[in-house]
């Protein structure tokens, strides 16, 4: 009680130190909180924000990887659509066999997925009693065409139902209507190709095309929405997977799947998973296979997938990894270098106050009180107050992380406990280290000299 008495007056005797000393701490526990709460959580944030831009897995046949390989002709998850590739594809995946991406290990983490089929068609705006005539500004030959989902519904064998499909696949387009729906003769077409045909939203079209057994298939669209992709995929067409498959006369198929995935940033177990699984240790595989890396989804889509080669799009996941070590980076460095703060001021301070209670310290040991007890008197005044400043700036901190998310992300940051676990833990590791040479100072204190003035 005496020793609780002692604390509690010394703060009404040194008020203003003592007052600077928790501010001090609380700033630190600002930012501290506010910095490793969004470390924490920015990853998932920042997939989530740069997965809007694009699948970041693209699946294709083996056959046509191999090809790719070869050739460096693959890797752009809109090479197909954009009319890169002017001849249809010839190796092809099963749509029905689509929907077992979603029960790999690694399921939850599959946030969208499409599958494709691509080919080319003769596109004709005119009525078809007017098809025989002289309409050639409103016909086109060898339109890229994308068979594919918008917002198909998956009812899965667990019980569980998803949506997926070209609707959240890409959120950067500008587009001017609706979406198709996905049981319907209705389907998208870019700004280049509606300028080049004159056809409008709410316009129908009529694509011809010539099957492998030579007869000549043809099929209604009626023209929902007219989209800007920002590329050349503005050339393209884009209609539901099975009137696609219907006008080439290839039923359950597709050439792609793109894949958007929640992943986590390639390290060097993951860059040596991806060029021969094989060559990992029991511990390596069990490790990679049960992280989210890019190249483990991507090898447990085969696994489900026949006859599939699956491959992370270097470009997003490589900006996705890049991004979030650096701002990891970066927010690491504001947390070390306000704890550096924080410890420099409350060394300042601590060594201040020793100055001017040198008096009273010196007579406490004058009349019996042990070099350990008078450090302890001062490490539990600091701890106190630190502690206050500490819960202060903890709760600080939270809004301040909340603001960042939301200014930044635009949703709130989740604050995990063991934000607050570590910030309290690096703070008293920080008060303690800035004590330690007040610490020395009071050990070295010798009554006789300071309460006689020399």
């Amino acid at each position: 009680m005496f020793f609780l008495r002692m604390i509690f007056r010394s703060f009404s005797r040194q008020f203003k130190r003592r007052l600077l000393i928790a501010v001090t701490v609380c700033l630190s526990a600002t930012v501290s909180v506010a910095m490793l709460g969004v470390v924490f959580d920015v990853g998932d944030k920042l997939n989530a924000e740069l997965s809007t831009y694009g699948s970041n897995i693209i699946v294709q046949p083996k056959a046509d990887a191999v090809v790719n390989d070869l050739y460096n002709t693959g890797g752009d998850a809109d090479s197909s659509a954009s009319g890169t590739s002017e001849s249809d594809p010839t190796t092809f995946l099963k749509e029905s066999d689509v929907p077992k991406i979603k029960t790999i290990f690694w399921a939850f983490n599959i946030t969208n997925f499409a599958p494709e089929l691509n080919i080319h068609a003769d596109v004709n705006c005119a009525s078809e009693s007017a098809a025989s005539a002289d309409s050639s500004s409103c016909k086109a030959s060898g339109v890229p065409i994308v068979g594919t989902w918008f917002a198909k519904t998956l009812h899965m064998d667990s019980g569980e139902s998803t949506v997926a499909g070209m609707n959240g696949m890409r959120s950067w387009w500008k587009l001017d209507g609706s979406w198709p729906k996905d049981d319907s003769a209705q389907g998208l077409i870019g700004t280049t190709l509606a300028s080049k045909l004159g056809v409008a939203k709410g316009d129908t079209v009529t694509l011809y095309k010539t099957t492998a057994d030579g007869s000549r298939n043809k099929q209604q669209i009626a023209i929902t929405g007219i989209y800007d992709s920002g590329d050349s995929d503005n050339n393209a067409m884009y209609i539901p997977s099975f009137t696609a498959q219907v006008l080439a006369d290839l039923p359950d198929s597709i050439d792609e799947i793109e894949v958007k995935a929640l992943t986590t940033p390639d390290n060097d177990l993951a860059r040596k998973a991806s060029k021969n699984p094989n060559a990992l240790t029991q511990d390596e595989w069990e490790t990679w296979y049960c992280t989210a890396y890019p190249s483990s989804i991507a090898y447990q889509i085969e696994e489900v997938i026949p006859g599939s080669v699956a491959k992370q799009v270097r470009q997003v996941a490589a900006l996705q990894g890049d991004v979030l070590q650096k701002t990891q980076a970066v927010m690491v460095l504001m947390t070390v270098l306000s704890l550096v703060a924080a410890a420099i001021a409350v060394a300042n301070l601590m060594a201040a106050s020793i100055g001017e209670r040198g008096s009273e310290l010196a007579l406490l040991k004058a009349i019996g009180a042990t070099d350990g007890a008078v450090s302890r008197l001062m490490l539990a005044e600091t701890a106190v107050i630190s502690l206050v400043g500490a819960i202060v700036g903890a709760l600080l901190g939270s809004c301040v992380a909340q603001i960042v998310g939301h200014v930044v992300f635009g949703s709130g940051i989740t604050m995990r406990p063991m934000v607050f676990v570590l910030v309290f833990v690096l703070l008293t590791l920080t008060v303690l280290i800035a004590s330690f040479s007040s610490i020395r100072s009071i050990l070295g204190l010798k009554p006789a000299e300071v309460l006689h003035g020399r």
